[in-house]
């Protein structure tokens, strides 16, 4: 039961990360434009959050579960194990949590100009590459 657990976490948290992946993005219209498209990144933007919520609040949920069962086991071994995997889980819903926290305050529109992922541009006195 435990192992299926982990591995159901396991399952959601890489069907999240390759969904991310999946489609190249694709840049919005120019902010304060009237452009049709500006309107469906803004949703595509607002989905995907929502989605990644969604994911979020279910890896909290069998977090909780794995720390409700780790406490009852007694096999000191067994129970160190699972612990680790406790540990490792809680720095991984962790640090979603910031990602989703910095990509709300970023705004839908920065996710992929000049947001994560992305090189920061070069100061304005460097010189152009050829």
């Amino acid at each position: 039961m435990k192992r299926i657990l982990v591995l159901t976490a396991v399952i959601w948290a890489l069907v999240s990360l390759s969904l991310a992946q999946a489609a190249p993005p694709s840049p919005p219209p120019a902010p304060g434009s009237d452009h049709p498209m500006g309107m469906e990144h803004h949703k595509m933007a607002k989905h995907h959050m929502d989605a990644m919520k969604a994911d979020l609040d279910k890896m909290k949920a069998s977090l909780g579960e794995m720390k409700a069962n780790v406490a009852k086991i007694t096999n000191a071994d067994e129970k160190a194990r699972w612990q680790a995997n406790v540990d490792l889980w809680t720095a991984m819903v962790g640090h979603m949590e910031q990602m989703m926290k910095h990509m709300d305050e970023m705004g839908p529109g920065m996710m992929h100009h000049g947001g994560m992922g992305d090189a920061p541009p070069p100061p304005p006195d460097a010189p152009k590459p050829e």
